[in-house]
C-alpha cells in the first residue's frame, strides 16, 4: 500500500506524536511516538507500531499483551506535526490494565481542586471495561447481541429497561435479600453503562462528578 507522507512533519529526532482514540466511544486512550518506519508499518499491517524513545526500538502494541489496535483511520493536524489515529482497541491500551492511558483526574471546574485516583484494578477498570464492551456491541454486535438489540430498539426501550431493573432492586432489597440485591443491581448498572453510552458519556465522566462532589466542603448531597 502506497501512502504519501510528505505532509508529515516530524521533529529533530524524527519522531511526531500519535493520539490514539477509541473508534468507536472516541476515548482518548494513549499517547505514543511514531516515526517514519512505525507509521509505515502501522499502514502496512493495519495495526498500531510505535517508536520505544526508552528502549529505542520498534514495537508492536499489544504484540506480547494480546491487546492489540486495530486501525480504523489515521489524520494528521493542520501543522502536519501530530497525528490522530482511531482504533478498535482490544483489551486495556495502557500496561497498568486501564482501559485508557488518560485515567487519572486531575482538575475539573466542578471539583476545583485536586481528585483522587482511582486504582487500576477496581471499580473504574471494572466499568471501563464493561463500557468498551458495550461500546463494541453496539457497533458491532450479531443478531443475537442483547446490548446491540438496545441500541437498535432506541432510547425509549433503554430507559425502560433502567426502569424496570430499579423497580426489581427495589423489590430484592424489600425482601431483605442480598444475593437477589446483588444480582438485580448487576443488571441495573450495566443498563445505566447502556444509557451512558447512548448519550456517549464515558464512565470516567460519572465517577469524576461523583469525586468533585465529595471534595466539595460542606456538600449537602452527602
Amino acid at each position: 500500500m502506497q501512502v504519501d507522507f510528505s505532509k508529515i512533519k516530524f521533529d529533530e529526532k524524527g519522531l511526531i506524536p500519535a493520539i490514539i482514540q477509541d473508534a468507536a466511544t472516541n476515548a482518548v486512550l494513549m499517547l505514543a511516538y511514531m516515526n517514519g518506519e512505525s507509521l509505515a508499518k502501522t499502514v502496512e499491517t493495519g495495526y498500531t507500531w510505535f517508536w520505544s524513545r526508552s528502549r529505542q526500538e520498534l514495537w508492536n502494541k499489544g504484540a506480547s499483551s494480546g491487546h492489540v489496535q486495530k486501525v480504523v483511520s489515521i489524520d494528521y493536524d493542520c501543522d502536519g506535526d501530530s497525528l490522530l489515529v482511531k482504533v478498535e482497541q482490544k483489551g486495556a491500551a495502557c500496561h497498568t490494565g486501564n482501559y485508557s492511558c488518560f485515567s487519572y483526574p486531575l482538575w475539573n471546574s466542578g471539583a476545583g481542586r485536586n481528585l483522587p485516583v482511582p486504582e487500576p484494578d477496581g471499580i473504574h477498570g471494572i466499568l471501563a471495561e464493561l463500557y468498551r464492551v458495550i461500546q463494541d456491541k453496539r457497533v458491532h454486535g450479531g443478531e443475537k447481541s442483547y446490548t446491540r438489540y438496545l441500541f437498535m430498539s432506541g432510547q425509549d426501550k433503554i430507559l425502560k429497561k433502567v426502569g424496570e431493573e430499579a423497580a426489581e432492586t427495589i423489590i430484592a432489597s424489600k425482601n431483605n435479600n442480598g444475593k437477589e440485591v446483588l444480582y438485580e443491581m448487576s443488571d441495573l448498572w450495566y443498563h445505566c453503562l447502556v444509557l451512558l453510552a447512548y448519550h456517549n458519556i464515558n464512565p470516567a465522566e460519572l465517577l469524576n462528578e461523583l469525586g468533585g462532589r465529595r471534595s466539595k466542603e460542606n456538600n449537602s448531597k452527602y
